[in-house]
């Protein structure tokens, strides 16, 4: 690193920390609304570290901000001296007796429903000077929070590791026929299986693409000759599973996604075979920034909840 790029100063924490939230998100508007401080605060004190550092730190135009090189240069050091900054909380946080921070989890809408609660019961008996916020959503969009630095831990369905993120598989689940339970019908027999050539003639309400379980289903369907029949495209499990009970057609879910719904008694499951679907779902953190202590813990505690509630590991 050349010395005389950036000069030395009593650099300002809160400065760092707008100006690294501002290059993840790609915008003022967005770290603004992720700090909870207000935007003309927010671009005041970006350009007051710009003036100190004498270095245009970001390019800003109509779609956001984006690091100049030596914004770029600056992102990669102010992540380690926040991540710094962040250990030392936590140290003297130990001294006292427990570990302190704020840990972001993203979990797919299938699982949250049955994560959420004694995850965060156990994260208040685990870490009680620590704040837990959890956020739902589709993996692809999580992967990306991940990157940019928004979540700190997210549960993903088939993630691919990168030079960006860090994989941890944790289980595969089996991907289920999802069809509407006529009223007042009792499900004796439960309905056989379906072979995929057979699923691939139905109308399928299934999210679009990337979702997860969308791609895999088609690339399933693609190795045998056959092709998605489309009823409807909708992203949202609660919604996909209202317009199977309305009859608008079929869905492809995991066993958790129906059990956990508000209705399951509304909807019958079957087994699909030759081949069987299943779906990897693994803990992914981002390999751009050491996870804290208190990460680390959280990331235990997930994967000893995701054991527990849905099943062996």
């Amino acid at each position: 690193m050349d010395a005389s790029l950036f000069p030395i100063i009593a650099m300002d924490l809160k400065q760092l920390e707008y100006f690294v939230r501002v290059a993840e998100l790609g915008s003022f508007t967005r770290a603004a609304i992720a700090l909870d401080v207000a935007q003309p605060a927010l671009s005041r004190q970006v350009r007051l570290l710009e003036v100190e550092l004498r270095q245009n730190l970001l390019t800003r135009n109509g779609r956001g901000a984006l690091p100049t090189e030596a914004g770029k240069l600056l992102l990669a050091h102010g992540r380690g001296i926040l991540h710094q900054v962040e250990r030392a909380r936590e140290e003297l946080g130990r001294v006292r007796g427990s570990l302190a921070g704020r840990v972001a989890v993203g979990l797919p809408t299938s699982l949250a429903r049955v994560l959420t609660v004694p995850l965060i019961r156990a994260f208040r008996i685990e870490l009680p000077d620590a704040t837990l916020a959890i956020s739902e959503g589709l993996s692809v969009p999580m992967q990306e929070s991940l990157i940019a630095g928004r979540l700190d831990i997210a549960v993903l369905y088939n993630a691919q590791p990168t030079a960006e993120i860090e994989i941890t598989p944790l289980l595969e689940e089996d991907l289920l026929l999802v069809q509407r339970r006529p009223p007042g019908l009792p499900e004796d027999p439960p309905p056989g299986p379906i072979t995929l050539r057979e699923l691939g003639q139905l109308p399928l309400v299934i999210p679009t693409r990337p979702n997860a379980i969308r791609m895999h289903v088609e690339s399933e369907l693609a190795n045998i000759g056959c092709r998605l029949n489309i009823a409807l495209e909708i992203d949202g499990v609660s919604a996909i599973l209202d317009l199977v009970a309305d009859g608008a057609g079929y869905a492809v879910l995991s066993r958790n996604a129906v059990s956990s719904s508000i209705r399951p008694s509304a909807f019958s499951v079957r087994t699909i075979t030759a081949p069987v679907l299943r779906t990897k779902v693994s803990m992914a953190t981002s390999s751009l920034r050491p996870t804290t202590l208190t990460q680390q813990t959280t990331l235990k505690l997930l994967h000893k909840t995701i054991c527990k509630i849905v099943g062996p590991i």
